[in-house]
């Protein structure tokens, strides 16, 4: 049964990655396609075509690797330059490996123009409008992912230690050991009648919900009379209890004795949203320094050593977190929870990574956009013609070089993924 658990649970997690993968696609699909664009393909995953179908002019399908996604777009690129045209077979014969794949670039962007007249093409279209073209797949990343945190945190609700008491503490520790001995004196809450199952309403007029709230106000108050109301059987009633002094002099904290009952709770709708800009910034650090982080993960590959747990991991390592949280010994709610918490955060991380300005990914699309809006401005500020579109095939060599720098990084990390996976419980 275990074994199944865990198979599902990678499962749901490749199911949920091809949704998001169908989704960032879509984002990019649904404004090309309002904005006149001709769209030949539309694609989840990449290898062999396992189905398609094409609806008005568009090839949407299914491969066998759910790994990515494309649109492909007539014109991403202006029309090859005239003098470039007649040294094509020049540049395969002669011009080396980087100038044949300027050359092929140009060529498979040929076959998706009708003419130099063609208007549905991507390249013609204004600045804001390819921009938007682009960060629309990135976008759709992140919505699904404050929507995936808004169900965990106010559909669902976190797991949250309340205010109601669980259990009580055997006695108040002498030293840093939890090990009670007969010499140690009982915890306040035993001497002052707290009991199992009551809910502190209030301390010395102050309203708590949380056990945050009752710690806080215990830690800052050892040696000091407290009045504390509690509901038990429904019915209020308040005890006063001194918390006891703990720790070295100069540094002491109250302690009370009592263990939290851990309860679902809703939180405010606000929190997802906010949960998953925070995740943002956090992505973020970890992508600027990816490279440094993958070959920390590598060193680990040959030392042995454990791997950063706040570290890069591949979709097959989230995976096989993602079967870990299924096959648990805990509430499925709570199984749940946490597989929509690793693809929220997956997203998050699509979200990021996306944006990175290199081309193949949409940032790098963006800084060319961006940079022939800069160079249409600062001809028409000094008066000058219109200058040449972009040709971003140019940058072919550089994103080569990109595409082999990711595949290499996530090589290492499947790799490590495989060999000394991580987990969200430890060893």
């Amino acid at each position: 049964m275990t074994v199944l658990l865990f198979v599902i649970g990678i499962v749901v997690m490749l199911v949920g990655l091809a949704v998001s993968i169908a989704l960032h696609e879509l984002g990019h699909l649904l404004p090309a396609k309002k904005f006149g664009v001709r769209v030949g393909q539309y694609m989840v995953g990449f290898g062999p075509t396992l189905w398609s179908r094409t609806i008005r002019g568009t090839e949407y399908g299914v491969k066998a690797l759910p790994i990515g996604g494309y649109i492909s777009m007539a014109g991403m690129y202006p029309p090859t330059p005239l003098q470039a045209r007649g040294a094509g077979s020049a540049g395969r014969a002669g011009g080396g490996f980087f100038a044949t794949m300027v050359q092929d670039a140009r060529a498979a962007n040929e076959e998706t123009l009708h003419g130099d007249a063609d208007e549905n093409v991507f390249y013609r279209l204004p600045v804001h409008k390819r921009i938007i073209i682009m960060l629309g797949g990135p976008i759709m990343n992140l919505l699904l992912a404050i929507v995936l945190f808004t169900i965990v945190f106010s559909g669902i609700g976190m797991q949250t230690a309340t205010s109601t008491v669980s259990a009580l503490s055997e006695c108040v520790p002498a030293t840093d050991s939890s090990v009670c001995t007969p010499a140690d004196a009982p915890p306040p809450a035993v001497t002052a009648g707290f009991q199992p199952g009551d809910t502190i309403v209030s301390i010395d007029g102050i309203a708590v919900s949380t056990f945050d709230d009752v710690a806080g106000i215990v830690a800052a108050s050892p040696g000091e009379m407290l009045s504390v109301v509690i509901q038990r059987d429904g019915v209020e009633q308040t005890l006063v209890v001194t918390p006891a002094a703990v720790g070295a002099p100069g540094e002491q904290t109250g302690f009370l004795g009592i263990r939290p009952t851990a309860e679902l709770v809703h939180r405010p709708l606000w929190e997802g949203p906010a949960f998953a800009f925070e995740k943002v910034g956090q992505v973020a650090a970890i992508i600027v320094k990816l490279p440094v982080m993958v070959w920390d993960t590598a060193a680990t590959l040959v030392t042995g050593a454990e791997r950063d747990p706040d570290g890069p991991l591949s979709v097959v390592g989230v995976g096989i977190i993602a079967g870990d949280v299924a096959s648990a010994d805990a509430p499925v709610i709570d199984r749940i929870a946490t597989i929509l918490m690793l693809l929220g955060s997956l997203n998050i991380a699509l979200f990021v990574f996306n944006l990175i300005p290199l081309l193949p990914l949409d940032g790098g699309h963006v800084v060319v956009a961006l940079w022939d809006g800069l160079k249409r401005a600062w001809a028409k500020l000094f008066g000058r013609p219109p200058p040449k579109p972009v040709d971003a095939t140019k940058l072919v060599p550089v994103t080569f070089v990109v595409v082999v720098a990711l595949i290499a990084m996530g090589a290492v990390l499947i790799l490590a993924d495989l060999i000394n996976p991580m987990s969200l419980f430890g060893d």
